[in-house]
């Protein structure tokens, strides 16, 4: 099972979407600066077009590690894949695949169950990684639960996304 790759690009967008709106002096912006120990000055003179070229490709590699995360039968080729046969039309390994495709391919692709696991992605994977960083950079609670609250937005509506159209 192939992922469509023009909505895993598009899902690559979302990081910056989301980063533009959550970390806006609007919304979160000052309280994260404040938290990172960030001022304007030191924001000044960075290349913000190389800045915004690799998130898009981190995003874009996002997607692709959230696709067998909110997909789940992307697990079935996996463990097919080396079965001799798999990829002759007409062989039972292939009939059987194809067959398990017709009858559950559809299962659990919606918006909401992609978002679901998107979400849990944030908690058991985002979460502890912010977190171990920040408490070796002698980060409080505000500095984790602001970029794990993005993360939590950023990684349910990538989730669900993939999920639903990819």
């Amino acid at each position: 099972m192939m992922p469509n790759m023009l909505i895993i690009a598009l899902a690559a967008l979302i990081p910056l979407v989301v980063g533009f709106i959550w970390y806006s002096k609007i919304v979160f912006g000052n309280a994260w600066m404040a938290a990172s120990g960030l001022t304007e000055e030191k924001l000044q003179g960075t290349n913000m077009t190389v800045i915004l070229i690799l998130s898009y490709v981190f995003g874009f590699l996002l997607s692709i590690g959230l696709f067998p995360i909110v997909i789940h039968q992307a697990h079935v080729m996996s463990v097919l894949m080396n079965e001799p046969g798999i990829k002759e039309v007409g062989s039972e390994i292939n009939t059987y695949y194809a067959e398990f495709m017709a009858k559950y391919g559809t299962n659990f692709r919606t918006f909401k169950h992609g978002a679901l696991h998107g979400s849990l992605s944030a908690i058991f994977i985002a979460l502890p990684l912010i977190a171990i960083n920040a408490m070796f950079e002698r980060r409080g609670f505000k500095y984790i639960a602001i970029h794990v609250g993005y993360w939590l937005i950023t990684l349910g509506i990538m989730g669900g996304i993939i999920c639903q159209f990819a």
